[in-house]
């Protein structure tokens, strides 16, 4: 049971991330009449991101952590690394880097920090739901 719900809350995590990051953003940009009004709802968009994977990371830690038998902590560990990483990128990314973009400093090298960041978050994100679902299927 544990193991479907972490299944179920990695793939939520990644495949909002996924459809923020890659479709939604993309698109305000595509479609709204200028980049400031487009950047200021994907700010808004990016902040309420980050309490999603705040409340995904903090269940996945939990449920990854809770695992008893030997075999599953074992391979746990690297995924709960992965975890807390991801959640540190989205909340560095919420308070380092999104101050300096709001405020208009040296954009395209915060801009691309914070790209980066969520980049990397994706991709953590995704090994876990990765590691799950070959989990489920051994």
């Amino acid at each position: 049971m544990k193991e479907r719900l972490a299944l179920v809350i990695a793939a939520l995590w990644w495949g909002s991330l996924t459809t923020l990051g890659f479709w939604v953003v993309p698109m305000l940009f595509a479609h709204l009449p200028t980049p400031a009004l487009a950047g200021g709802m994907a700010g808004r968009l990016f902040s309420a991101q980050t309490g999603v994977s705040v409340a995904c990371g903090t269940l996945l830690m939990l449920i990854l952590a809770s695992n008893t038998a030997l075999s599953i902590v074992h391979r746990s560990f690297y995924a709960i690394g992965l975890v807390v990483f991801a959640t540190l990128m989205a909340l560095l990314v919420e308070f380092g880097v999104s101050p300096h973009i709001l405020a208009r400093e040296n954009l395209r090298l915060w801009h691309g920090v914070g790209s980066a960041m969520y980049f990397l978050q994706w991709m953590c994100v995704g090994l876990v739901l990765w590691r799950l679902t070959r989990r489920q299927a051994s």
